[in-house]
């Protein structure tokens, strides 16, 4: 069965579709860009960083999936944020929200039916109301406190010019936008960000040394015997031993270095077994403050392509850091 011709459009070719959604998008963008105001966006902040609730987002259909995205951004970012979805608020739901939240309302037309049957029960509860929409006339930017309004010089770039396209992701931009603006005044860091996602990759790259190293590691003294060298690296299971002197570190033996010296000690007919821990040790090796970022460590090992770092505070040995570790966090 044929469908009717003027719900076709057949004078686009499939590349002049994606070129239309491109620019309906690129134009939406660059009309932000040049018309935004910084006035409510600093408001809202202001509102948002100075009450003890949360930013609730709210949207219907293609409109709530965004306000889903944003409000997983603001929460991995430090300010405390859910999804309310406006049919389930109507009926019950609504009970999650305090007046000391704020909510924030995505919908292209400002005209959506849930949204609206919801607006009487917020405002009489005196819940304050951010909006995301296209038109600043509509009755939910009217009953917002900050309205953040877009355009869409090009429409939605729809080959059919009906579903939203670029209305969502002008409203996703102005999410991250909101959120980009929290993040820098409240002081929102990369180490709270790794807080938010311990068992995500990018939280595990935002690790710092302390976190991974290892406080209990062998310790042995420039004077100890090759035998008693082995026997604390065999019981340390890191592979290596610190040598200290006065509790500072003057070197560290690992497994290249029993070799090399076993080798070194047959070459002249010697016996390893009358070596001690400073012919064997390699002599002043790297060390790292607690503090530095597992990554940058990890980037340490590489160029230097050694398997483990000694953790130095004060001139002593406070840890060892192994790429096993590294791996097992999966920071490389």
């Amino acid at each position: 069965m044929s469908h009717p011709a003027e719900h076709r459009n057949d004078s686009l070719s499939p590349a002049e579709a994606v070129d239309k959604v491109l620019n309906a998008t690129h134009c939406a963008i660059k009309a932000l860009q040049e018309s935004w105001d910084p006035g409510p966006v600093t408001a809202w902040a202001d509102y948002v960083l100075a009450s003890k609730g949360r930013v609730i987002l709210c949207g219907m259909g293609k409109s709530g999936i965004i306000a889903q995205k944003i409000a997983a951004t603001l929460a991995s970012t430090g300010c405390p944020s859910f999804f309310l979805h406006p049919a389930e608020a109507l009926h019950g739901d609504l009970g999650m929200v305090t007046t000391d939240d704020t909510l924030l309302i995505l919908s292209n037309s400002g005209e959506s039916l849930e949204i609206l049957n919801l607006l009487p029960s917020l405002l009489r509860l005196g819940i304050r109301i951010a909006s995301i929409t296209s038109r600043s006339d509509s009755r939910l930017a009217q009953a917002s406190s900050w309205c953040f309004t877009y355009a869409l010089p090009s429409g939605e770039g729809c080959p059919l010019d009906f579903a939203p396209m670029a209305s969502t992701t002008i409203q996703l931009v102005w999410g991250d936008m909101l959120a980009a603006h929290l993040m820098v005044r409240s002081g929102f860091t990369l180490e709270k960000f790794a807080q938010f996602h311990p068992a995500g990759s990018l939280g595990s790259k935002l690790l710092k040394t302390k976190e991974l190293m290892h406080t209990s590691f062998p310790v042995v003294e420039p004077t100890t015997p090759f035998f008693e060298v082995l026997s604390a690296m065999t019981k340390g299971r890191l592979g290596m031993t610190t040598v200290t002197e006065d509790g500072r570190i003057t070197g560290v033996i690992s497994d290249g270095d029993i070799r090399r010296a076993v080798g070194k000690a047959q070459s002249v007919q010697g016996n390893p077994l009358d070596l001690c821990a400073s012919e064997i040790m390699t002599r002043n090796p790297v060390t790292i403050s607690s503090d530095l970022a597992a990554i940058e460590a990890a980037g340490i090992m590489e160029s230097r392509k050694i398997t483990f770092l000694v953790v130095e505070e004060h001139g002593q040995p406070s840890g060892v850091l192994h790429i096993h570790d590294l791996l097992t966090a999966k920071v490389i």
